[in-house]
């Protein structure tokens, strides 16, 4: 009985291994572990080293047979395209594993830990992890590749605008910077009517053409030339071209409306300032402060041209100026602006001050001016006016003086201004040497209208020191509020490839 009982307890038989003679636990090849992987090696066939292409330019892995795609290191979809890299000779074992080890990011190696089981001799089922090291190689790809040449394109967008000055199109430019639209073309050309945006894709394109809509008030025609065909996939490839203008019309451009839009905008005068042009173009009536606002479709149905060169701007000095506070409206009249003063004013061009000869007109900067000041305006009654619109008014109706804004010393302001814009990568050609003074007046606009300035982004000069808001003729500033910290972080320091 006690013979029996040692029997049942013990723990079961050990055999030795056949080719080196430790005591094993029996399995199907009689054979210890050390000894079975040194004849048999399951991870043979896999290779231990592979390539994998990779672009700089765009930070694209390359998929084969033709596709580039975005990962981001030690991720799913970078791991799956390592393993499809191996993918057939995988397929002769079972994947138990797979995992990252850590590489340095700028080393140009990938290693993948691998886990992979295999049956071997009599069915025992054998168990390996080995790594495969990926060495990166830079490739461009075909995208990029034709992005540095510089002379492929599919689709085109020609902005245009039929004026004398630049001022719409520097708000644009910000705002293309602010939302980040410039990031999808291949290049920026600028001309000297407009600019030119070109894109490897149509559907680009129309997202920057949408975008225009929405920003400026504009119209856009769209047409295509075929560039080759293949008839036997049924397949085409065009180019694409879209055409967009403008309205031309800028900031402080004296206009004329039609008789029947100024009765459609509440019985305004015709004679009109632009104040701003944003998605709209915004009118105020400097006789009466009435605004309005004429969008895209508007303006092409009755359309408006300015009446003056920007150049024939003069400076004129205020002799006397009276605040008018009771303003008679007519039936039917419009809003008032709440940010302008109407005055009525005495002025004297700057250049006959030897003479006695005055103007009288009306303002929407009464409250800016004062005995003494300088001011910008357009002499209407000296003027030769080749208008249609007011060609049919009567003269009596048409001011000799329209009073633009007022004049500050442009020298002293440059040189407190202590905030700076960023501007578009493009390609300029005949560049005119007014574009500079053009600039400049973009810039004082945009310290004198905070409408406008709230959908730029204006950025601190670290290089000026910081005074007040306000000069001392009383200049408008921004503020150091309003102002944001010019950054520049690589991608390097965020801890991107860097490659």
């Amino acid at each position: 009985m006690e013979y029996m009982t040692e029997s049942t307890n013990r723990s079961p038989g050990h055999i030795l291994c056949c080719e080196c003679g430790v005591p094993i636990s029996p399995n199907p090849a009689n054979i210890c572990v050390a000894c079975l992987r040194s004849k048999v090696d399951i991870s043979q066939g896999i290779p231990k080293q592979v390539s994998i292409s990779f672009c700089k330019q765009c930070q694209r892995y390359f998929q084969p047979p033709g596709t580039w795609i975005q990962c981001a290191l030690e991720s799913r979809e970078l791991l799956a395209l390592c393993l499809n890299k191996i993918k057939a000779p995988l397929s002769k074992v079972r994947l138990v594993d797979a995992g990252f080890v850590w590489t340095e990011p700028h080393s140009k190696r990938l290693k993948v830990k691998l886990t992979i089981q295999k049956e071997v001799m009599n069915g025992a089922i054998l168990q390996q992890v080995f790594v495969v090291d990926y060495v990166v190689q830079c490739q461009m790809c075909g995208d990029c590749h034709r992005v540095e040449a510089k002379d492929f394109w599919k689709a085109v967008i020609q902005v245009r605008q039929k004026t004398l000055h630049k001022k719409t199109f520097y708000y644009l430019e910000q705002l293309i910077l602010k939302y980040g639209m410039h990031q999808n073309t291949l290049r920026i050309k600028e001309i000297h009517d407009g600019l030119d945006f070109y894109y490897s894709s149509k559907q680009h394109a129309q997202k920057m053409v949408e975008f225009l809509q929405c920003t400026v008030p504009c119209r856009y025609k769209a047409s295509q030339r075929l560039i080759s065909q293949d008839i036997h996939s049924n397949t085409y490839n065009y180019k694409s071209t879209f055409s967009v203008e403008i309205v031309p019309v800028c900031k402080d451009n004296v206009v004329c409306l039609s008789p029947k839009l100024a009765q459609s905008l509440g019985n305004m005068n015709q004679i009109c300032v632009c104040i701003r042009v944003t998605s709209a173009i915004h009118l105020i009536d400097p006789n009466t402060l009435q605004v309005a606002d004429v969008d895209g479709s508007t303006f092409w149905n009755h359309p408006f041209n300015s009446l003056c060169h920007p150049k024939q701007l003069e400076e004129f000095i205020v002799m006397d100026c009276s605040i008018v506070r009771d303003i008679k409206r007519g039936a039917g009249a419009g809003m008032i602006s709440k940010k302008h003063t109407l005055g009525e004013v005495w002025v004297q061009k700057t250049s006959e001050l030897n003479t006695d000869k005055q103007y009288f007109c009306r303002t929407h900067l009464g409250h800016l001016l004062n005995p003494g000041d300088l001011v910008l305006g357009f002499d209407l009654a000296n003027c030769n006016l080749n208008d249609e619109h007011v060609n049919k008014m009567n003269s009596d109706r048409v001011p000799d003086v329209v009073l633009i804004k007022k004049s500050y010393d442009r020298t002293k302001r440059q040189r407190r201004r202590n905030w700076k814009l960023k501007e578009l990568a493009r390609e300029r050609e005949n560049m005119d040497t007014d574009d500079e003074r053009q600039y400049q007046d973009f810039l004082e606009d945009l310290e004198e209208d905070e409408t406008i300035r709230k959908n730029v982004n204006i950025y601190r000069d670290s290089a000026i020191p910081v005074e007040s808001d306000t000069d001392d003729e009383g200049a408008p500033r921004i503020s150091l509020a309003e102002m944001l910290e010019d950054l520049h972080i690589s991608q390097d320091a965020t801890g991107g490839e860097g490659w």
